[in-house]
């Protein structure tokens, strides 16, 4: 399928009878909702069951999107949702919430300046193993509102806009969030240099 065709021309096809429509929407987001539930869950198997429930309940809501939001933002609140459902119902947290640096396939290094570890020199690389942790555990150990922003801005990459779509949110309470998520790890990690620099 021609990549220039818009997530939601591809929706409007698979409404159209295209059986293999809605399967391009699944190749397009299906890494990108796997790291999210993933950020979010902090298990592979958890994660990959969010990630096929996440399309499955897509594809039978697939009448309901009226388009009065990108598709992105659609699946990314499915998304979220399926992961509350899986955090209520186990009722407890994942001790990691974000993937191992070298199975993440590059996204800490390509995220935010906020969490790109620089490697100007051995040391420096020699210690971003241990400071990834670091940053993982502090995501993680963020309240669910708070940690679903950091993962979609952050991480993910997406805008303001489509976090409040994907969320039903104002756009001022997104701000915030992110705000407040940031001042915390910043805090956190602060706390890490200290100690550090103590040794």
């Amino acid at each position: 399928m021609d990549t220039a065709t818009s997530d939601e021309q591809i929706v409007e096809q698979a409404l159209a009878g295209d059986a293999e429509a809605f399967g391009e929407i699944v190749r397009r987001w299906e890494r990108r909702i796997y790291s999210l539930a993933y950020g979010m869950l902090g298990r592979e198997e958890e994660a990959r069951d969010a990630t096929q429930e996440t399309f499955l309940a897509a594809f039978r809501n697939l009448r309901n999107f009226r388009g009065e939001a990108k598709v992105s933002s659609w699946l990314h609140r499915i998304a979220v949702n399926q992961c509350i459902t899986r955090q209520r119902r186990a009722k407890v947290r994942s001790e990691s919430a974000l993937e191992d640096e070298a199975d993440y396939d590059g996204a800490t290094e390509d995220g935010s300046s906020f969490f790109t570890a620089a490697a100007a020199s051995p040391d420096v690389a020699a210690e971003s193993r241990e400071r990834n942790e670091v940053v993982r555990r502090a995501v993680n150990a963020l309240p669910n509102e708070l940690r679903q922003v950091i993962l979609m801005k952050e991480f993910e990459e997406l805008t303001f806009h489509e976090i409040a779509e994907a969320l039903d949110l104002p756009l001022s309470t997104v701000k915030s969030r992110l705000y407040t998520a940031l001042r915390q790890l910043r805090m956190r990690l602060e706390n890490y240099g200290a100690e550090v620099a103590r040794r």
